[in-house]
């Protein structure tokens, strides 16, 4: 796990434009209302909320909206302005696609566990949806059936934020085991980056496709940027072995070497730059690795620490402080702001230009 210790953010840092609070519960999602001066939030009270920008220049909710009540509580919503569909998922595991127009149900899906990730492309008309269980399901959409593609899993813990890349067609998920995968889907070569950079789970991800730059947020109250314009490396897979790969000491279990060699077992670890499984005496370094994604140090081996370079030690991401826990966050490229909310019933609105850029 990464260690405590976070790097020093820079001085460049997000400027708070607006703190709205108003709801009586916590605001699951909230959007900027594309060029005009307002914003949409739904709670959990159901209620939607219109907050619009007044003289005194502060944004109130001047509409709300009481929504009928659901079976059960919907966990993603995204509208699809091209094909006029509305996509839509539940704590009832059911993913479904309305059309917009008439309102008609056009079609379901049971997934295997509580959806709480949902993206869309456009183009292939394919969905994604994380789950709590840690997998993503990849489906292919029709008029009024749908299709399995495939499903895949890389987190230890549930997915709780998806956001897609249309244009590198990269599809990044976030988990409550406080990382970030960069999967490469259209590239159709399996890579899978990780990306360490928060000490709590990751809530919500959105991605400036103009700098390729990831913004991920998370319980922590973290904003990270992260610089995605950069050759980044796949973190090895940990290796399998009874004794040191460093100095051959037997781990703990092995106990025909133990007695063969009168010494006593070691506890194992995994170096994160080569995988390999080294005993704490052979892996008494950290250090950080940014291009394989880790922010934070980690452990690696006594070799590997020596070949680090200042210049592979270099962060690839700055970190800010919402001062909430934030559970969803909405960014608007055109200009720069990012919409965050968070489990204190606070929207706040931040101008992300000095860092996004």
């Amino acid at each position: 796990m990464a260690a405590e210790i976070q790097p020093k953010p820079l001085t460049r840092k997000p400027i708070l434009l607006q703190r709205m609070e108003g709801s009586q519960e916590v605001v699951n999602m909230a959007v900027i209302v594309p060029k005009e001066e307002g914003v949409i939030s739904v709670s959990e009270d159901r209620t939607v909320r219109v907050w619009l920008k007044r003289d005194s220049g502060q944004y109130w909710p001047s509409v709300y909206h009481a929504m009928p009540s659901h079976q059960s509580r919907v966990t993603m919503i995204l509208f699809v302005l091209e094909l006029e569909w509305v996509l839509s998922t539940g704590q009832d595991k059911q993913f479904a696609w309305h059309c917009s127009e008439s309102g008609q149900r056009l079609g379901g899906y049971r997934t295997s566990a509580v959806a709480s990730g949902l993206q869309f492309d456009v183009e292939t008309r394919h969905v994604f949806i994380g789950d709590h269980s840690g997998q993503v399901t990849i489906l292919k959409l029709e008029q009024e059936n749908c299709t399995l593609v495939t499903t895949f899993r890389g987190h230890t813990g549930g997915v709780t934020a998806l956001c897609w890349d249309p244009v590198q067609r990269v599809l990044f998920s976030g988990s409550s085991d406080h990382s970030v995968i960069m999967w490469d889907i259209g590239g159709r070569k399996g890579t899978a980056i990780e990306l360490q950079g928060h000490n709590d789970r990751v809530q919500a991800l959105s991605y400036a496709q103009h700098t390729r730059q990831l913004i991920s947020c998370g319980g922590d109250g973290g904003i990270v940027v992260w610089n995605m314009d950069v050759e980044r490396q796949e973190t090895p897979e940990w290796l399998d072995s009874d004794s040191c790969q460093k100095c051959d000491q037997p781990f703990f279990w092995n106990f025909k070497q133990m007695w063969d060699s009168k010494k006593i077992g070691l506890r194992q670890h995994h170096c994160r730059k080569c995988g390999k499984a080294v005993c704490g005496k052979c892996s008494s370094k950290r250090s950080s690795i940014p291009l394989m994604g880790f922010e934070f140090e980690v452990r690696v081996c006594d070799s590997c620490h020596e070949a680090i370079t200042d210049e592979e030690r270099a962060p690839t991401a700055t970190f800010h402080d919402s001062k909430h826990n934030i559970v969803h966050v909405h960014f608007d490229a055109t200009r720069g702001w990012l919409l965050t909310s968070g489990t204190d019933k606070v929207i706040k609105l931040w101008d992300m230009t000095p860092v996004v850029s």
